[in-house]
């Protein structure tokens, strides 16, 4: 019964997953209903890049992602296929809403608390690193490039796991959405990280330089609260242009400029510039951005090249494997650990059996998981299509997994809730 979690925790400081304040409440709520959305249409375009890559139209699968609509971009490095253009600009897109995220959340959200930030912030390192150890554990004596690919079960999507969420939580207690949102902010500012560290060929810090002008240009603009779009945007496709050609994954860019967004309003009636952008761009980043990468990187075949390659190959198997045990060892058996061996206690509404349904929703790896499988691997080869039958493997059992789970505790919860409605319709008769 969903009182088994009602203890005598009480409520206060140490508390190791405490509720959301108000105003950060309202603002998780409206990511959550867009993320949501998106989630659906992100689910949608992978379903029909799988089924387009396996269908009697497959060529004009591949004849599309490989179309270069600007053939004549070669001297500035923009000769890029349809596929490297939705990895590579409008990725860059989710990017700079998830840097507006993480500024928010570290400078006005609950994670500028230490106490609440530790938490999920544990949960999301542990929940990082011990996939990578799992892959690497398999793939260790592996040979040649595996060990390329440690960080592709790392990553957790964000939108996945909200849309299974939305779809099962009716009754499950707020907070546990807002430790999953919390814990993907985290996760999403790790992931940026190992980008940027470890997956950077061909460096040129002359271009990264010259990216600091319209960088600081765009910055000092938006500090002085200067929203014109004709000015802004084209530095912010300046800024791009320049990290692409430095040899830093262009989506860098979107995180940078975020940062240059002041989080707070002079007037404070009134939403940050950061709430601003993010209100603004986030329909476009879940809507088209994120949907239009699904549709080209996730059109694994699923013969003997992709599913059927992939079943013996260490890389996918690998990569399965720390999606789906590697999360939820790394994020519950780190909240476990800290509730045991530290002041901090569970929080009063919540159980061990919803800890463990987030964990292993977190182990829906797509977008970021994805897009490190084609910087480890190359697109298009054959080691890539591995990667994406194994992320899609992966993240499909994690959700079931976690649907499972999470749907009995949802049941719980709601016949608690109608106990306790009845006992006080009785009380009052």
């Amino acid at each position: 019964m969903a009182q088994d979690h009602r203890n005598q925790h009480g409520s206060g400081q140490g508390q190791l997953l405490p509720q959301s304040s108000q105003p950060e409440a309202r603002t998780l709520a409206g990511i959550l209903r867009t993320e949501t959305v998106g989630g659906a249409l992100l689910l949608a375009a992978a379903v029909v890049a799988v089924v387009w890559a396996n269908s009697p139209f497959s060529e004009a699968y591949q004849t599309v992602s490989e179309f270069v609509p600007w053939p004549g971009g070669a001297a500035v490095g923009l000769d890029l296929d349809i596929s490297h253009w939705a990895a590579d600009g409008l990725l860059a897109i989710f990017f700079f809403v998830v840097g507006l995220e993480l500024k928010r959340e570290f400078v006005a959200g609950d994670l500028r608390d230490p106490r609440r930030a530790l938490v999920p912030v544990v949960a999301a390192i542990c929940g990082m690193a011990v996939p990578a150890l799992v892959y690497v554990a398999i793939n260790i004596n592996t040979g040649g490039d595996a060990l390329r690919g440690w960080a592709i079960p790392t990553a957790t999507d964000i939108a996945f796991a909200l849309a299974v969420l939305a779809i099962i939580s009716s009754h499950l207690p707020s907070g546990l959405r807002a430790f999953l949102l919390t814990l993907a902010v985290v996760d999403d500012l790790l992931a940026i990280t190992v980008i940027a560290l470890f997956y950077t060929d061909d460096f040129h810090p002359a271009m990264l330089g010259a990216a600091l002008l319209p960088l600081a240009a765009f910055g000092l603009l938006v500090q002085f609260r200067k929203t014109w779009w004709w000015v802004l945007i084209p530095l912010g496709l300046a800024t791009w242009l320049l990290v692409h050609e430095s040899g830093v994954h262009a989506t860098i860019a979107g995180v940078l400029l975020a940062f240059t967004v002041p989080v707070h309003s002079k007037d404070p009636s009134q939403p940050g510039l950061a709430e601003h952008f993010e209100h603004r761009w986030r329909p476009i980043s879940a809507g088209v951005a994120v949907p239009m990468f699904a549709l080209f990187a996730a059109g694994v075949s699923l013969g003997s090249e992709g599913l059927g390659g992939a079943l013996t190959d260490p890389v996918a198997i690998g990569v399965a494997a720390g999606l789906v045990v590697g999360k939820v060892v790394g994020i519950f058996g780190s909240t476990f650990v800290m509730g045991k061996f530290t002041k901090a206690q569970l929080d009063e509404n919540l159980a061990w059996w919803d800890v463990l349904g987030v964990s292993l929703l977190a182990g829906i790896g797509f977008t970021v998981s994805l897009l490190i499988g084609e910087l480890a691997f190359g697109t298009g080869s054959p080691r890539d299509e591995h990667v994406k039958a194994a992320v899609l493997c992966g993240s499909l059992i994690a959700a079931v997994l976690a649907s499972l789970v999470l749907t009995a505790r949802n049941r719980a919860y709601r016949r608690f809730e109608e106990a306790e409605a009845s006992r006080g319709e009785s009380g009052t008769g």
